[in-house]
């Protein structure tokens, strides 16, 4: 998979060295050559000099061929901007963009664009939302065959009751994680994109719910 980042501060470089490490390609974009120092000598992807939200710049870093990308500069209209040109433009499937005012995070998450605010960055939050297939363990019982996992709905589970997951798979919702905060669902909440979803399930049924949820819950009818 090719991920193309915006930003080589110390959180992009950070991503840029795991997502190669863990075997994608990588291309990121800084308008800074020196902060490219920071991959250290042992990164092999793409280092492309100018500004994140400028086309050009983009098709150069290989945006068209893009699975992610991530704007993860010092500056939340740069972020926003580079992020709504990422999928608007170049329909990249998986955007996130760092902001640093968590007070605007609602307002861009309106906008499609799952967003995460510095006082709760964490490298592994942004990881996730990149990489959204399958699952992720959590946490597993002490016989190894419960475990706690963070599932990906397919986009059409966003708008309808959370606790639909409940009634259509073998798994039961924990929680989930809304604009960096963790909060336990009820009958009302409904699911919103750029949610992460944890759910309880047992080793035997981890594929069967992972199939139900990468497909629309009428899928599940049939």
């Amino acid at each position: 998979m090719h991920v193309v980042i915006m930003g080589c501060g110390r959180v992009g470089s950070s991503l840029a060295t795991e997502l190669e490490a863990a075997g994608h390609s990588v291309a990121i974009i800084d308008q800074a050559r020196e902060a490219f120092r920071r991959l250290g000598p042992d990164f092999k992807g793409e280092t492309v000099m100018g500004v994140g939200f400028d086309r050009d710049i983009l098709r150069e870093a290989g945006i068209e061929k893009a699975e992610a990308f991530a704007a993860v500069s010092n500056g939340d209209n740069s972020n926003i901007l580079a992020a709504r040109v990422a999928g608007e433009t170049f329909g990249v499937k998986n955007v996130v963009a760092r902001i640093y005012d968590p007070g605007r995070a609602e307002i861009y998450q309106r906008l499609g664009i799952p967003t995460v605010a510095t006082v709760l960055w964490a490298t592994d939050q942004i990881l996730r939302r990149l990489l959204p297939e399958g699952s992720r363990s959590e946490w597993r019982d002490a016989s190894g065959t419960i475990q706690l996992c963070e599932m990906h709905p397919h986009t059409d589970w966003y708008g309808r009751q959370i606790l639909l997951i409940d009634q259509l798979t073998q798994a039961r919702v924990a929680f989930i994680t809304r604009l960096g905060v963790g909060m336990i669902p009820d009958e009302h909440t409904v699911l919103q994109q750029g949610d992460l979803v944890h759910v309880m399930v047992s080793d035997e049924d981890t594929t069967g719910v992972e199939t139900i949820l990468a497909n629309s819950p009428e899928s599940a009818h049939s």
